[in-house]
C-alpha cells in the first residue's frame, strides 16, 4: 500500500479518530507519512497526546477548538476527513423522533462538517489545493423507517451540502469527495446490534439479522472492514485520485441495489 500512496508531509485533521473507520484511516495516514491530528471528547490511552484534541464537535465551540488545534499544531491542513457519526435514536418509526433526537442527529452528523469547513477549508482555498473528504452512509440512499430516519436525512443533507462545497472549491484546487459506506464491522455496529436485539426481544445476532434484514442483505455476504474504508479514504486523499472530485465513492459489499 505504502508503495502506491504516499502521502508524506500531508497536514491531515480526522475526526472521530479513536474508534473504527476513523482510528484505522488515523493509522494508516500515519503509516503514509501524513502529519495527524484527530479528535473526540477523550483521548484513550494508546493514542499519543501530539496526535490529538479533545473537543466535542456536537456544538460550534468545540469546532471551533478543533480548527484552531489544527491551524496552531499543524498550521493549517491539507486534508479535513469528517468520519464523526452515528445515531443513538429510538426505534418506532417517525412518531418516535421528538425535538431533541432530530437536533441530535444533524448535531452529529451535518453540522459539524459544515463547521470545520467553514474554519479550515478559506486556508486551502488561499493556498490552491486541498482534499476535504465527508464520510456519509447509504443510509441517505438506503434509510431504514424503523430504527434511521434521522440519521438517513442528516447525512442526504451531508451529501448535498458536500456537492455544492465541490463545485465552489473545486475551480480554486480543493477536491471534496463523499465515501459512503455501508454496514462497517464496528463497536458502534455492535452497540446498535444490541439495541435493536434488546427493543425486540432477541439476542445480539438476532440483531444483527434484523440489520442485514432491513438492508436487503449484503451481495458480499459481510459488513466492509474499518481497514478497508481507511484505504479508500487513502486513495482519495492522495494524488493517485487527483481528478476525483464532487463524487460518491461507496463502499458497501453491494447492499444498495439500483444503480
Amino acid at each position: 500500500m505504502s508503495g502506491f500512496l504516499d502521502l508524506a508531509g500531508r497536514r491531515a485533521l480526522i475526526t472521530s479518530g479513536t474508534r473504527g473507520a476513523g482510528a484505522a484511516t488515523v493509522a494508516l495516514f500515519r503509516e503514509l507519512g501524513a502529519r495527524v491530528l484527530t479528535t473526540a471528547r477523550s483521548r484513550p490511552e494508546h493514542l499519543p497526546e501530539a496526535l490529538f484534541v479533545a473537543a466535542d464537535l456536537t456544538t460550534p465551540a468545540g469546532c471551533a477548538a478543533a480548527a484552531e488545534a489544527a491551524r496552531e499544531r499543524l498550521g493549517g491542513v491539507d486534508v479535513l476527513v469528517h468520519v464523526l457519526g452515528g445515531s443513538s435514536s429510538p426505534a418506532g418509526g417517525f412518531a418516535a423522533l421528538g425535538e431533541a433526537e432530530w437536533a441530535q442527529e444533524l448535531a452529529l452528523n451535518l453540522l459539524p462538517a459544515v463547521r470545520l469547513d467553514r474554519a479550515l477549508v478559506p486556508g486551502m482555498l488561499a493556498q490552491g489545493s486541498g482534499v476535504v473528504i465527508h464520510v456519509s452512509s447509504i443510509q441517505a440512499r438506503l434509510p431504514l423507517p424503523e430504527a434511521t430516519t434521522a440519521y438517513a436525512a442528516a447525512k442526504a443533507a451531508l451529501s448535498t451540502y458536500s456537492k455544492s462545497l465541490s463545485k465552489e472549491a473545486a475551480p480554486r484546487g480543493v477536491r471534496v469527495v463523499r465515501v459512503t459506506p455501508g454496514w462497517i464491522d464496528t463497536e458502534a455496529s455492535v452497540a446498535l446490534a444490541d439495541r435493536l436485539a434488546a427493543e425486540a426481544g432477541t439476542d445480539r445476532e438476532g440483531g444483527r439479522r434484523i440489520i442485514m434484514d432491513a438492508l436487503g442483505g449484503i451481495p458480499l455476504g459481510r459488513p466492509s472492514t474499518p481497514a478497508e474504508v481507511a484505504d479508500l479514504i487513502a486513495f482519495l486523499a492522495s494524488s493517485r485520485a487527483g481528478s476525483i472530485t464532487g463524487a460518491e465513492v461507496t463502499i458497501d459489499g453491494g447492499t444498495v441495489p439500483t444503480v
